[in-house]
């Protein structure tokens, strides 16, 4: 499958730069491989903490949902 960096790109609401940006596949096995969910998952104000950690992820979407 060819990347599609450049569309990609245009649709990432990561705002940590980084080599990985705009290669969603390299992207998510970075995140997987330690834990993590990439930031594009994070409303706005919570990306912003760089805290990709599962636990950050269920609390913010637990707040959302209540």
């Amino acid at each position: 499958m060819e990347c599609k960096k450049e569309i990609n790109l245009t649709q990432c609401t990561c705002s940590y730069p980084c080599s990985k940006k705009g290669i969603c596949c390299e992207c998510v096995r970075y995140h997987r491989e330690r834990g993590e969910i990439p930031g594009c998952f994070f409303p706005k104000d919570a990306e912003k903490t760089y805290d990709r950690s599962i636990k950050k992820f269920i609390e913010v979407y637990s707040k959302i949902l209540e």
